[in-house]
């Protein structure tokens, strides 16, 4: 059985120390109930774009982790960012995939390819220095601290169910902008 992407984020928190994250789409809802008031700014509203978001953030502040929390089909939409975040190599990211196959936050429906799309070998192919596939809770907790600790980019597929919570159902939060200046503030203030 697939990992709760809630059960999964709530072991990342737990060991994220201080680290910038990216929640995206299906993410978003429970990130901001498990972390209301950490280093992040929520990537809704423009599908694909966390991992280019996460990017920038690592490129302007090495001197911090930098986590991403991307969905399947978000990464879809703009795939080419696996080549350019390689490209760029940066030293402390951590891109995690929420994999369950479909496109949840518009109705759920099957993302191309479905479940047996690769993102592993994808990533490894477009120059990521690693790459993993967990399925199971267990085995994320036990790995998290050599994947927060890495040199980066590492990309993580994590094998997981639907979320409880998308943005349509839990609503967008915070406009971006705001979260933006609220990140601004704290990075520059840190």
């Amino acid at each position: 059985m697939a990992m709760k992407p809630e059960d999964a984020l709530q072991a990342i928190a737990a060991a994220r120390g201080d680290a910038v994250c990216v929640p995206t789409m299906t993410t978003s809802p429970a990130w901001r109930t498990i972390a209301p008031d950490d280093l992040s700014v929520g990537c809704v509203g423009f599908m694909g774009g966390a991992s280019s978001l996460g990017l920038g953030l690592a490129l302007a502040r090495p001197d911090r982790r930098v986590l991403v929390f991307d969905g399947d089909g978000s990464l879809l939409m703009q795939l080419g960012s696996l080549a350019t975040v390689a490209g760029a190599a940066p030293r402390n990211l951590v891109h995690f995939l929420f994999k369950n196959g479909v496109y949840h936050t518009s109705g759920a429906q099957e993302i191309p390819g479905g479940g047996g799309v690769d993102f592993v070998l994808m990533a490894k192919g477009a120059g990521y220095r690693a790459a993993y596939a967990i399925g199971e809770l267990s085995e994320l907790e036990r790995r998290l601290p050599s994947l927060l600790s890495a040199e980066g980019p590492i990309l993580v597929e994590l094998h997981t169910g639907l979320a409880d919570k998308t943005p349509m159902t839990a609503g967008m939060g915070t406009p971006f902008h705001q979260q933006v200046e609220r990140l601004r503030a704290q990075l520059i203030g840190a």
